[in-house]
């Protein structure tokens, strides 16, 4: 429905069966709503040769106001459609440095050259380190799991540091053997330098194997960034631990490490039809072993120097995140998926309060560094790499939120809305009142806020990548393939919904902006609503707004204008 109109039908016949043979003949108005804006049927019924002329004028002016509408809603679908997925362009955005994008995409490129398959694992990687979070992998030995985190290194100027551990690792492994010297002052201190507490980035593999004796300092750097050598608590640079294992923790003393990672991604064999990509080439250096690489993956000098980031520039990005809004429509997401993973769920899966404000958190950077200050709806397809305890249970949270996403219902309550305003609308021809500039104010914002759910469906409906072409800077592009193909159908159908209703809205805003909307041009343009008011208002109200009932309540009556 694009704009609806009502259909009244009167029958003579029916008419005369009720009245008897007196009742005065009359023509019977009807008509279909044509499938796009075109001229109004001729308002047919008993009118005075005296209304003529006014009649006639009212009903150019209802043409009028409707060509404006039409042409108005044709500029704005036309824009949506040329964006291709983009932000709409009374949104505005945030955007950090103005090279930001294309040095993220630059990384991105660099860092899976020459790995098969590995798309996803690189975004989620980099996304981890910008957020200043810790993301483990799990999967078997030979997938290069260690070969990521070393690339991740030569993004960042410092120090590399990496350890398998085994269940009689000690603690002198990890964090540097104790000073001798220090011992013979009675001092506690350890040698930190070349071990992980003086290291940018980490990769510890088989980290559940870590036992007691190293389990309370490893939390505290991890989430503190702190390192208690002797008696004084230094700060550690860590920027992003990568831990790997082959296996699940098993332990409950393990719950906390493994909370730690607020990332988590199950990294697999190379697939058959991956494997002539894997096979071919010279690819021994990227399984060799991790002395030959000294962290610099697969980043010569000079990529190492223009993609690497300072300190300074990661701090800055992460306190820009900070500023990003957060819509009530993304807590209420956040607030059902715990609810159905905690409740719904079979076991439940558990979701901890640091794990929900850290997902928010990183969605901020995922928003931030896409050029947007504020988190959409399909940000929240990384929470099938946050929310999880076990890997199958990823795939559950990902079809939950496609499911949410693109609801078909989800205009209902926005048709509420409007509901309300056309209302408000027809209380002011009631009151003789001139144009209500908070009405307009309200009926422009949800105006605005319709054309930023086409902008940001279109994207998917197109084929692009969910959300925006800048989703796809965190998404691999696999994955991305696969949410928008589950996605279009149901976009397609709530993109129509919102045309339907984004139009009904343009033409209010046109009506208001005219003035004060005359009761015929409401009635004649939203013939529906107009029904449904007259039929359920106070009939006080139905009076006072140009519409009266002749004695006889079966007597047809049409906007006013009584028929004989």
């Amino acid at each position: 429905m694009l704009l609806g109109r009502g259909c009244m039908r009167v029958h003579l016949a029916s008419l005369r069966s009720l009245h008897g043979a007196h009742t005065r003949p009359f023509r019977s108005y009807c008509y279909t709503p044509p499938r796009r804006l075109g001229s109004l049927p001729k308002i047919r019924g008993a009118i005075t040769s005296g209304d003529a002329a006014k009649d006639e004028k009212q009903e150019e002016q209802v043409t009028r106001l409707q060509r404006a509408a039409e042409s108005r809603f044709d500029s704005i679908l036309s824009s949506v459609r040329q964006s291709k997925g983009a932000s709409a362009p009374s949104v505005p955005t945030s955007s950090g440095p103005a090279d930001l994008r294309a040095r993220l995409e630059a990384a991105i490129n660099v860092l899976q050259d020459g790995l098969i398959e590995r798309d996803t694992e690189v975004r989620l990687l980099l996304l981890a380190a910008l957020a200043g979070e810790h993301i483990l992998f799990i999967g078997p030995p030979g997938t290069a799991k260690s070969e990521l985190g070393r690339r991740l290194a030569g993004l960042y100027k410092g120090t590399f540091f990496e350890r398998l551990l085994t269940r009689f690792s000690v603690p002198e492994e990890l964090f540097g053997p104790l000073s001798m010297r220090a011992l013979e002052e009675d001092k506690y201190v350890r040698q930190i330098e070349g071990y992980l507490p003086y290291a940018k980035v980490a990769f510890i593999d088989e980290i559940f194997k870590a036992n007691s004796a190293i389990l309370n300092t490893l939390l505290t750097i991890l989430n503190e960034r702190l390192f208690d050598n002797g008696s004084a608590r230094i700060k550690v640079p860590l920027i992003c631990l990568v831990g790997a294992s082959n296996e699940l923790p098993e332990s409950e003393e393990l719950d906390a490490l493994y909370d730690r990672f607020l990332i988590r991604r199950q990294v697999g064999q190379v697939s058959l039809a991956g494997l002539p990509g894997l096979l071919s080439g010279n690819r021994q250096q990227l399984y060799s072993t991790s002395a030959e690489s000294n962290g610099a993956g697969a980043l010569s000098p000079q990529q190492t120097e223009r993609l690497a980031f300072s300190e300074e520039e990661m701090n800055d990005i992460r306190r820009k995140a900070q500023d990003v809004n957060v819509p009530e429509e993304i807590i209420n997401l956040l607030s059902d998926v715990r609810t159905y993973l905690q409740d719904k769920c079979e076991p439940p899966v558990y979701v901890s309060d640091r794990r929900l404000v850290k997902a928010v958190a990183i969605m901020q950077v995922a928003a931030h560094t896409n050029g947007r200050d504020s988190i959409n709806k399909f940000d929240c397809l990384l929470l099938q790499h946050i929310l999880w305890q076990r890997p199958e249970e990823s795939q559950r949270i990902l079809d939950f939120l496609l499911e949410r996403l693109a609801i078909e219902s989800s205009t209902q309550q926005t048709d509420y809305l409007f509901d309300g305003m056309f209302v408000r609308a027809c209380k002011l021809t009631a009151a003789d009142q001139r144009t209500d500039m908070e009405l307009l104010k309200d009926v422009q914002e949800l105006r605005s806020a319709l054309e930023g759910e086409l902008y940001t469906i279109n994207g998917a409906v197109s084929g692009d990548v969910p959300g925006s072409a800048g989703a796809a800077l965190w998404l691999g592009s696999e994955e991305a393939e696969a949410a928008a193909s589950a996605l279009r159908p149901k976009l397609s159908n709530a993109q129509r919904a919102i045309e339907a209703l984004l139009i009904e809205v343009v033409t209010l805003e046109v009506l208001l902006l005219e003035g004060r909307p005359e009761p015929l041009c409401l009635a004649e343009l939203f013939s529906k609503r107009w029904t449904q008011l007259v039929r359920s208002a106070p009939m006080d109200d139905v009076r006072a707004m140009g519409t009266r009932p002749l004695k006889n309540p079966i007597t047809p009556f049409k906007f006013g204008i009584n028929l004989p």
